[in-house]
């Protein structure tokens, strides 16, 4: 009996052992992955964005070129399988036989890439998550005594690259938890927090600066009403981009040839970026300007065109983009659209009302309330934001807000482009 007792012991603490090391390897794998990707599509975004700033004949040539090079590669290098994002997760999490294979982290790092660098309008967040899934899964099948630990460690590779992309280990556990797993377990806690250890160590030996540097200095209760105003607003807006995602994909299969798919979602992008430069690839470059204090202007009958026209054909031009064959998903997205929002409803109350509230704060917790409304995830939301910023003075309404937008969305649309199947209408 106390042999048995000591052999069980041993066994379940070489288990342990095999875990931890797992779990390090998959935290440093995914993380450097996501910040390489992050590093090489600022760069040549930047260099892209400003050549077609110059040069606006390259908004006509980079949409058309971008997704015909990605079409090229899926066709002839990655297996004619196209990239459906964070459904690839579930579909491997949901079934013990089927895994997410190899290539899937070259496909989604290139393809995710090419997509932003040429002016698709998304982001590389969904490429990040679905190549460091792969990577824990690839871990997991390389020995018996993971296979039960399949979810954990896809999570764990998952967290990490959340935490190399926005700094915070916080949103990468509560996203694998809020949207992957929605479980948790021992293996759970153990693997992710390991894998969002060492993610994190890895991007603080980098020297990895926040996304945006911002300072922000209070908020005032009587924000408050306008805040839930906001919320509901971010709210419909997610539905608003969640019903355009799901149409166009649902559209565009009905095209056979691959070729016409890709010309029409070229001229939406072209067209749209002609009109507003702002929705050029993630638009963190537009966010970045938005962020100035000098924007703390009245608005005008044009700017507030602006911001609307933006706000409207984001959903459109990001969808056009997933829809024609690009990589990506609606992090960015609705990011870029909550800040927007939320400076067009600052600037109304203060123009139009004499509220004085704060644009800056508004926008803020704009990004976090379309974001926790559009994955239907508020932690993740609150904490991913905040890790953009490096701030938590918003966390309360932050929090506030986020639910108040994820339950508003969930009223009019319970489904989001993650759970949505065609079957669960019918």
């Amino acid at each position: 009996m106390n042999n048995t007792s000591r052999i069980k012991k041993n066994y379940q603490f070489i288990k342990f052992q095999k875990l931890v090391i797992v779990s390090v390897l998959i935290g440093f794998l995914s993380a450097f992955l996501g910040v390489a990707l992050k590093k090489i599509t600022e760069y040549y975004e930047e260099i892209f964005f400003h050549k077609a700033t110059v040069n606006p004949l390259f908004f006509v040539i980079f949409p058309i070129f971008g997704l015909s090079v990605i079409y090229f590669l899926r066709e002839y290098l990655f297996r004619k399988k196209e990239n459906k994002g964070i459904k690839e997760i579930f579909e491997s999490t949901n079934s013990k036989s089927k895994n997410l294979p190899n290539y899937k982290i070259p496909s989604h790092f290139i393809n995710g890439l090419l997509t932003v660098i040429f002016g698709g309008s998304t982001g590389i967040e969904v490429s990040t998550v679905v190549a460091s899934a792969t990577i824990g899964s690839v871990a997991q099948r390389k020995q018996n005594v993971f296979k039960q630990y399949k979810t954990e460690l896809i999570c764990a590779g998952i967290a990490a690259g959340i935490t190399a992309l926005f700094s915070s280990p916080v949103a990468g556990i509560f996203f694998a938890l809020e949207v992957i797993s929605r479980k948790v377990t021992r293996a759970f806690l153990i693997s992710n927090l390991i894998a969002v250890t060492v993610a994190f160590g890895l991007i603080s030996l980098l020297d990895e600066k926040p996304l945006f540097a911002l300072t922000i200095t209070t908020w005032h209760l009587k924000a408050i009403p306008y805040f839930i105003l906001l919320g509901i607003l971010a709210g419909l807006n997610s539905v608003y981009l969640t019903r355009c995602v799901l149409f166009f994909k649902s559209q565009f299969s009905k095209i056979e040839t691959h070729y016409y798919k890709i010309i029409i979602g070229s001229v939406i992008l072209t067209v749209s970026l002609l009109l507003f430069p702002q929705l050029y690839g993630e638009g963190y470059h537009a966010l970045k300007t938005l962020f100035n204090p000098t924007n703390e202007i009245p608005l005008t009958l044009s700017l507030a065109l602006t911001y609307v026209g933006i706000i409207v054909l984001k959903p459109i031009v990001t969808s056009a983009t997933l829809a024609s064959g690009g990589d990506g998903g609606v992090f960015a997205p609705s990011l870029f659209i909550g800040a927007f929002l939320g400076l067009l409803v600052a600037s109304t109350l203060n123009t139009f009302f004499n509220v004085n509230v704060i644009p800056l704060n508004f926008m803020v917790i704009g990004m976090a309330a379309v974001l926790s409304a559009s994955i239907h995830a508020p932690f993740t939301a609150i904490f991913l934001v905040c890790g953009l910023t490096n701030d938590y003075t918003l966390f309360l309404p932050i929090l506030m807000v986020c639910l108040i937008s994820k339950y508003t969305a969930k009223i009019i649309y319970p489904y989001n482009v993650y759970t949505y199947t065609p079957s669960l209408t019918k």
